[in-house]
């Protein structure tokens, strides 16, 4: 009998940022992994940074599927990732010395992947970006602030194919240093200032094939693997790594990251169709934060009050990066940048994050909307030049004095912090169907 494919297939989900990264997503994905057989990861690299607190324990995961927490599910890297072997051999081992099951990691054959001189690039092409700022001494060159861990560089080599290298490269020695030869040789003419030992090519293929051994156990054709377990009536729950207001396409863009971090990323990322997917959760902050350069209108920051404000929030949220250490820039809630996360991904409900972090305030302020040369938009500028000369327009509300750690329905938070919550599903027009209120698992209201 010939496959169907019109018959009616299990309804997948997926888990997206709605901001600029480092919305929680990783606790969003721990808890919805539960109802799911798979976690597929389908884009970033080890930039990406996802904390899980488990009765107390907090795992820090970059390139493993946050559903790895689950002994009986599948792990999955799909081919949209860019694959640091160095990181994922660390992550492995320190998973491994705390009794974590990893059986379940599979890593597509076509995930690309990320080689020491990426690195070196990486560094030096931000280097180069912010002498080139010192010297116009204007902001309009900027370093894009990336993490430093050659994201950008292999997704570029990707796009530009001869020397790129896919981890099932790794696994074929003679093409392998065929390919180390091609991407040397181009970097040895780029004019970028490079460590010559980053270019040895003895030694990268030595690297490459080691690496190549450490993950021949777990590779495998994932665009075949999730499409049969999905016509098998296996339930996939797609992981999206960074925001999509860091989206290559829809992100404040230069300062974005080199992936596909919206919805749409999903396709190209795992070989599954998007409309396998019915339902996407969009994970948003109860404020706004960023790392790195670019615009973030509602930016808490200086000598003053504002600064301050900003200061209370970052230390009480823990804002520093999973993957860097580095501070977060911290903002008020920005309404106008999550509709339009909303809009392009399709997003069905909204898992509110720390929401506990804002216990305390009198007062919080939502941008609803931006002043651009004297006329007021509810429309986001997803241009970094564009967003950088919006003004917030803000709606003040009331804060709310109690903690809420304890509360795990929503009729037992306060009355104020209820109303929050409830201004920003009228304003986005989508339900928040998850309200986290501490960052272990168990402290979550789902009703």
């Amino acid at each position: 009998m010939s496959e169907n494919h019109s018959e009616t297939h299990p309804v997948c989900s997926a888990v997206v940022g709605l901001q600029w990264g480092d919305e929680g997503k990783g606790k969003v994905v721990d808890l919805l992994a539960a109802t799911h057989d798979v976690v597929a990861r389908y884009n970033g690299g080890a930039n990406a940074g996802h904390s899980v607190v488990v009765q107390g324990q907090r795992f820090s995961l970059h390139l493993i599927p946050s559903g790895i927490l689950y002994p009986s599910k599948l792990a999955v890297i799909g081919n949209g990732v860019v694959l640091d072997p160095d990181k994922l051999g660390q992550e492995l081992d320190g998973l491994r010395a705390r009794g974590v099951d990893t059986s379940g990691l599979i890593v597509s054959d076509r995930a690309h992947v990320v080689m020491p001189y990426h690195k070196a690039e990486d560094a030096a092409r931000e280097d180069s970006l912010k002498s080139a700022r010192e010297e116009a001494q204007a902001g309009s060159v900027s370093e894009i602030g990336t993490t430093r861990r050659g994201i950008g560089p292999a997704y570029a080599e990707k796009v530009q194919r001869a020397g790129a290298v896919r981890v099932g490269d790794l696994l074929r020695p003679e093409s392998l240093k065929e390919k180390i030869g091609v991407a040397v040789a181009t970097r040895r003419t780029s004019g970028l200032k490079l460590d010559p030992a980053t270019l040895d090519e003895a030694k990268l293929l030595e690297w490459a094939i080691g690496a190549g051994e450490l993950i021949r156990p777990m590779v495998q054709d994932t665009a075949y693997l999730l499409n049969n377990l999905v016509r098998a009536g296996k339930r996939i729950l797609f992981e999206s790594a960074n925001g999509t207001l860091l989206d290559v396409d829809h992100g404040t863009y230069p300062f974005v990251t080199g992936s596909s971090c919206a919805i749409a990323g999903i396709g190209t990322g795992t070989g599954v169709p998007v409309q396998r997917v019915g339902r996407v959760v969009g994970v948003m902050k109860a404020y706004s934060t960023r790392v790195g350069a670019g615009p973030l209108p509602t930016e808490l920051a200086g000598p003053g009050e504002a600064g301050a404000i900003g200061d209370r929030i970052r230390n009480r949220g823990r804002e520093f990066g999973t993957t860097t250490g580095r501070p977060r820039r911290v903002g008020w809630l920005d309404l106008v940048a999550v509709r339009y996360s909303v809009m392009v991904n399709g997003i069905t409900s909204i898992a509110l994050t720390m929401l506990d972090v804002l216990a305390g305030m009198e007062t919080v302020r939502v941008c609803t909307g931006y002043r651009v040369g004297g006329k007021v938009t509810d429309r986001f500028l997803p241009d970094a030049v564009s967003l950088g000369r919006a003004e917030p327009v803000y709606e003040n509300l009331p804060g709310f004095a109690d903690e809420i750690g304890a509360a795990r329905i929503r009729r037992e938070l306060p009355d104020r912090a209820r109303a929050y919550v409830e201004f920003i599903e009228s304003r986005v027009g989508v339900p928040v169907e998850i309200v986290s209120v501490g960052p272990d698992r168990e402290q979550t209201i789902t009703s």
